[in-house]
């Protein structure tokens, strides 16, 4: 009966149909996971092909961040053993976008640390982010908190493509995980900047406590929102951090987060993002089980993957590296 359900709801979304909350709730405690996860790879050749999307980030602000978030070393709560700094040297940014256009990379985003930014820091990123046009041709994407309209507009008119916000998990569950701002907030600030003209992307982190159900809530609001950029992020535990002992998933948990979140969202790039050292050994069935999509080099403050060997991995996988 399992089986069944699988294929009518694949079959459903594949000819143009969608799947409710509670389909999707049953199919997450479905015993049947490797046909979950064949289905979710079925969805994704279908609506997407075999096109990858790569993106890299700068870290262009760390450390004392007024927010609170559990998971994050760079929060002014927290103890952990980071660099700190106010804004990234634009040689460095410059070096850093050249580097991964070189290697093929589609995107260069640069991301702060912190609620929001400054006008004044804004600007100076700006100045960067013209630098980077000027030298490069990679795609400029930006993750600044909780800008205003206006200074989302700023972005938008420099050519800045996608705009990312993380929602990091369900509406329930937040209040679990931060405090010192809204779950709204951030949905307004995606809103605002697709009023503006900008793309969005947003996800969030899975292994910080909350339950799949929850997961399930965050991919549907994702889809509520229209997102076609989803990071999915798995938890890497940072000392010093009030996650640091959080217990790591399983991997049956994780292959059917993804696998869930290609049905919930069908034609979005599902994206590997943080915690991709430690899901090594399940990256070929991933990629498998509905993910096109990945953050690659070196994150905010950990060390990511070599973009070199998750070239040799996608090709391999008979992926195509392209917009």
């Amino acid at each position: 009966m399992q089986k069944q359900i699988i294929n009518e709801i694949k079959n459903r979304i594949l000819n143009g149909g969608q799947i409710n909350f509670t389909e999707a709730k049953e199919l997450s405690d479905s015993e049947e996971l490797e046909l979950l996860c064949n289905s979710a790879n079925e969805i994704r050749i279908h609506f997407t092909g075999n096109k990858i999307n790569l993106c890299s980030i700068a870290n262009a602000r760390s450390g004392k961040c007024s927010e609170n978030c559990k998971w994050c070393s760079q929060s002014t709560f927290h103890n952990s053993d980071i660099e700190i700094y106010d804004l990234i040297d634009i040689d460095d940014a410059l070096m850093q976008a050249k580097n991964n256009e070189k290697k093929g990379v589609h995107k260069f985003s640069l991301v702060t640390s912190g609620k929001t930014l400054s006008n004044e820091s804004l600007d100076k990123l700006i100045e960067i982010y013209e630098r980077i046009k000027k030298e490069t041709n990679i795609e400029i994407d930006a993750s600044m908190g909780l800008l205003t309209k206006e200074q989302l507009q700023k972005l938008k008119n420099i050519g800045i493509k996608h705009y990312h916000c993380n929602l990091e998990t369900s509406r329930s569950f937040f209040k679990n995980v931060c405090t010192t701002h809204t779950y709204d907030e951030k949905i307004e600030t995606l809103k605002q900047a697709k009023e503006v003209g900008l793309d969005i992307c947003s996800g969030g982190i899975i292994g910080m406590g909350e339950t799949m159900e929850q997961r399930l809530e965050l991919a549907f609001e994702l889809k509520k929102l229209d997102v076609k950029s989803i990071p999915v992020n798995i938890l890497n535990p940072i000392k010093g951090t009030s996650l640091e002992n959080a217990t790591p998933l399983s991997d049956s948990e994780i292959l059917k987060t993804f696998a869930l979140f290609r049905f919930i969202n069908p034609d979005s790039y599902i994206r590997f993002a943080g915690g991709r050292t430690l899901i090594s050994h399940l990256e070929t069935k991933l990629l498998k089980s509905g993910v096109n999509a990945a953050l690659v080099g070196d994150l905010l403050t950990t060390v990511g993957k070599n973009i070199d060997e998750d070239l040799k991995l996608f090709t391999k996988l008979g992926f195509e590296i392209k917009n």
